[in-house]
């Protein structure tokens, strides 16, 4: 897919893409903790982690009743994980695109979401992402989520409590965040293989211009590979904050990282990041940036684009050569 495919009308552009000091070489400590503190888990990363404390003490049934597989439960938390998709997805909709609170400040693309545009359902980009999003998106989200669930009330995993180990707990959240980058990077250099790409992942493409309700519009294939990474959490033991997390992480924040805008301005000078130039780029051009800045594969493969002259080399040489292995394959 080439710039001129895609049709896009670029309106802002942060500052150069960098790679965060996690990996610089002689080691850098200080400077890794407050990446992970600042950059990688504030403020949206703690967010989650409070939104995952309160569903696990006041919205997740007991221990008991999850040992057993049943509708009932299983329903609850499905409703309850929509809710929250929607709650973030439809609250950040209706904030930057239908209030229109900041206009086009901030946002990547000056276009808004598609309309009349038959390769969506019902021609409308929004219902589409929301149908695909919620019946599809949270279904499979919340089967994982449960099952999991279901491994530790059942006893086939140990319930590690936070008060006993609270050291491993604190560790697991930003690892959380690194498996979930990690597993996405490798999941979605395999969706970007033809035949799955033609079945799957072409759906979650169609949004070039990404709003909110794009974060996890997918098809049920994909879906089924992108929450997969839950089942490490069947071979190694954590507290069920964190296997809540990990649905969050992996099915709430893309809402907010595919918002289309770099920041929500909360006005007097103040505010919050809210997109990922990284990933709006692969949006963009397609054959780059296919992972996350947290763990920077792209950068080891040569398909990193930093948003600079630089990164768009990249692109052309990745076109290049896309076209020669094509010709090469038809010849």
């Amino acid at each position: 897919m080439s710039e001129s495919q895609t049709g896009r009308s670029e309106a802002y552009g942060p500052d150069a893409i960098q790679l965060p000091p996690l990996y610089a070489w002689p080691p850098k400590i200080v400077e890794a903790i407050r990446y992970i503190t600042f950059d990688l888990l504030f403020p949206w990363g703690f967010i989650y982690l409070g939104i995952a404390v309160l569903f696990w003490h006041f919205l997740t049934p007991s221990m008991e009743t999850m040992s057993e597989f049943s509708p009932g439960w299983m329903a609850a938390i499905w409703i309850r994980n929509a809710l929250m998709l929607t709650a973030i997805a439809g609250g950040l909709h209706w904030w930057l695109y239908m209030r229109r609170h900041q206009a086009g400040r901030y946002k990547f693309d000056s276009r808004w979401q598609a309309t009349g545009d038959r390769r969506f359902l019902w021609g409308d980009q929004v219902k589409d992402n929301m149908f695909w999003s919620l019946v599809s998106g949270v279904t499979i989200w919340t089967l994982y989520e449960c099952v999991t669930l279901w491994f530790y009330a059942s006893g086939r995993q140990p319930l590690l409590s936070v008060s006993d180990y609270p050291v491993y707990f604190a560790i697991c959240v930003p690892l959380v965040l690194l498996w979930s980058t990690t597993h996405f990077y490798f999941v979605h250099r395999l969706l970007h293989v033809k035949p799955i790409y033609d079945i799957a992942h072409e759906l979650h493409h169609r949004n070039v211009n990404i709003g909110p309700w794009a974060g996890i519009s997918m098809h049920p294939l994909e879906h089924l590979l992108y929450f997969s990474l839950f089942v490490l959490w069947w071979f190694v033991p954590v507290h069920p904050i964190i296997v809540i997390l990990t649905g969050l992480f992996q099915g709430a924040s893309p809402s907010v990282t595919h918002s289309g805008f770099d920041y929500l301005d909360l006005g007097k000078g103040r505010k919050v990041t809210v997109g990922d130039y990284f990933h709006q780029l692969h949006h963009r051009h397609f054959h780059v940036n296919y992972g996350n800045t947290p763990t920077p594969f792209d950068k080891a493969f040569g398909s990193w684009h930093d948003g600079t002259e630089a990164g768009r080399e990249v692109v052309k040489r990745r076109m290049r050569s896309k076209r020669t292995s094509i010709q090469s394959g038809s010849g």
